[in-house]
């Protein structure tokens, strides 16, 4: 196994950790991948990193790939990609890519499956998989709604990677940095999204897979609901009566 899961205070810092290969992902990677985010106490965001340097991921490794000797095969690799991208599109806090240097495949899928994604400068970002002859699936989906579906095409159907700096690419980086400013951007960051209350970020978390994949309309339904939900946490309470008292707020 390549993962380094580790827990500090509200963050959960998920590091792929097989630099000699370029943090290359095989089966049990992505099965403790899915298991770490499974665990994540009192965690309000998890952070992905690649050590090493030089990449946040090279994707599947390819001898993964070789291996696979039937459709049965291929279809049971991919779907524990895909359980494990759905657990982090859908994790209850914030998820953050940390991405360094190449960021690939099934590992741009999981910068894609990410809340917000933290890039350097010296980045390059693709899907290369119809070079191998498979198609890129799964949370790949999401690509067009970041760069708008004829940057899509054209990165899927050439298998292109491009540099973060990219204007193709404008809309997918959260923070677009000089790599000496990573991690002081990342700390940044993780500073504004860990201070809310957990009934509040999951119900946030929900309705973004709720406006991901229902109608308009359906969606509106559903966040009235989310909103008069939170209501039941005493720290929802406890978040509206601080809030007043530092603006100087009192019930009206």
């Amino acid at each position: 196994m390549s993962v380094d899961i580790r827990a500090d205070g509200a963050v959960l810092t998920v590091t792929l950790d097989r630099p000699e290969k370029l943090n290359a992902l095989r089966g049990e990677d992505i099965e403790a991948l899915r298991a770490g985010i499974g665990e994540l106490g009192g965690a309000r965001a998890i952070v992905f990193r690649g050590a090493g340097g030089r990449a946040f991921s090279a994707g599947v490794d390819v001898t993964e790939f070789l291996a696979l000797d039937s459709p049965d095969a291929a279809r049971e690799f991919i779907s524990a990609l895909r359980a494990m991208l759905a657990d982090v599109r859908r994790a209850p806090v914030t998820t953050l890519a940390v991405i360094d240097g190449a960021c690939v495949g099934a590992a741009f899928e999981l910068a894609l499956a990410c809340d917000l994604r933290v890039v350097t400068t010296r980045s390059r970002l693709g899907l290369p998989e119809i070079r191998l002859g498979i198609p890129s699936v799964v949370d790949a989906s999401l690509l067009q709604q970041y760069v708008g579906l004829g940057v899509a095409k054209d990165l899927v159907l050439t298998g292109d990677l491009l540099e973060a700096t990219d204007p193709r690419l404008a809309g997918l980086s959260t923070r677009l940095v000089d790599p000496s400013d990573l991690d002081r951007t990342t700390e940044e960051l993780l500073a504004r999204v860990t201070g809310h209350t957990p009934t509040v970020l999951a119900a946030q978390k929900r309705l973004f897979e709720t406006w991901q994949n229902t109608t308009l309309e359906q969606g509106i339904e559903i966040s009235v609901e989310e909103f008069a939900g939170v209501f039941e946490a005493g720290e929802t309470r406890t978040a509206l009566h601080r809030y007043g008292v530092e603006h100087g707020i009192t019930p009206g």
